[in-house]
């Protein structure tokens, strides 16, 4: 009897711990039956518009990370060292979104490129942003994936259904719109719940007096790794430029541009004062082939710290740390006419958007 007793003294504890081991094996084995696999190359639906593009003719383009409209003035983030994934009801997240809204009107653009946008997420009440967004500017457009996963399972409360990813809005002319698979340079079992991050390709047809002509302006909107070990950015960094170039070979005018999660070779415009959080990688100064350009505005930051909220009165004399990761890439025959960071001041996304003039000569 006493023999019996120890046994299960053993044995029960035993199985009673056991059962959360064995709830996240079967967590990981669902998440690994339903991951989301995208192909390397994959046909995006899109809706195309009817203007057309003509050489020597001033043209406007803006970028602009709006952090799913979750990560506004009142909000921090758990993986830069905060603790929140969400604001804390959908009328704030409507509040950032009206405020983007409202910034986009304010700072038209002929082509809006937009990162982290959700379709249908529990950190974003599954609201379509997408749709929204593309209706409020009366333009033409595609998504495309960046982030798919039935469920998140960090931090706690966790992240839980995610529909993410990045849009290209326009009303020009479309010919086809591609996604294009980048590196991913997570393991599993960690892989399953990462994100999935990838170029998407717009091609649009350059006309010269009214008549196409048989070049294409190429739009490549991306937002790179950002929670790696620096290895993941270098990698899909070499493959962003490999497609560059090679659409620039085919005599392809070629403008890339996003959220690079990289600062610029030549800007120092805010040093890392803040080495315990989130630093961003470096592009390497031979990024670039004879003739390109790296198109940004380091006057002014695109992208605040998230370890704390920018308008918490106890954070009034936080150091804040800032970056400048936001910019775009053009090809030898785009002219750069301008380019600025529009100050938004962080008020409705971590992020501020960076609008570009050009020319294709």
């Amino acid at each position: 009897m006493v023999r019996l007793a120890k046994k299960n003294f053993v044995i029960i504890p035993a199985a009673i711990l056991g059962i959360p081991v064995l709830a996240v094996l079967m967590l990981f084995a669902f998440l690994t039956l339903v991951e989301y696999r995208p192909k390397p190359l994959e046909a995006v639906p899109f809706t195309s518009g009817t203007q057309k593009i003509e050489k020597d003719t001033p043209l406007s383009l803006i970028s602009w990370n709006i952090g799913y409209a979750g990560l506004g003035k009142d909000e921090d983030f758990f993986m830069d060292g905060g603790s929140k994934v969400q604001p804390d009801s959908k009328e704030v997240s409507d509040k950032y979104f009206s405020g983007i809204k409202a910034a986009l009107k304010e700072f038209p653009s002929d082509i809006i490129f937009i990162q982290e946008i959700d379709l249908k997420s529990k950190r974003s009440w599954k609201f379509n942003q997408y749709e929204a967004l593309k209706d409020w500017c009366g333009k033409e457009g595609a998504f495309a994936y960046n982030y798919k996963c039935v469920f998140v399972p960090i931090p706690f409360p966790p992240i839980g259904y995610l529909e993410s990813g990045i849009s290209t809005l326009t009303n020009f002319e479309t010919s086809s719109v591609t996604r294009f698979s980048l590196p991913v340079p997570f393991k599993w079992p960690t892989r399953v719940a990462k994100i999935k991050r990838c170029l998407l390709v717009t091609r649009v047809p350059v006309y010269e007096n009214d008549k196409k002509t048989n070049k294409e302006l190429v739009l490549v909107n991306f937002h790179l790794e950002a929670y790696d070990d620096g290895e993941g950015k270098i990698e899909q960094t070499k493959v962003l430029k490999e497609f560059i170039t090679e659409e620039y070979a085919k005599g392809n005018y070629v403008i890339a541009g996003g959220d690079f999660n990289q600062t610029f070779p030549n800007s120092n415009a805010f040093p890392i004062i803040a080495p315990e959080g989130w630093i961003p990688g470096k592009l390497d100064p031979a990024f670039l082939n004879e003739g390109w350009q790296l198109v940004y505005d380091d006057s002014k930051p695109t992208c605040r710290a998230l370890d704390a909220p920018y308008n918490d009165e106890k954070a009034k004399a936080h150091n804040w740390q800032y970056h400048v990761i936001d910019g775009f890439i053009i090809s030898p025959n785009v002219e750069k006419l301008s380019a600025n960071t529009i100050d938004l001041d962080f008020q409705n996304s971590d992020h501020n958007p960076v609008r570009m003039n050009f020319a294709l000569r």
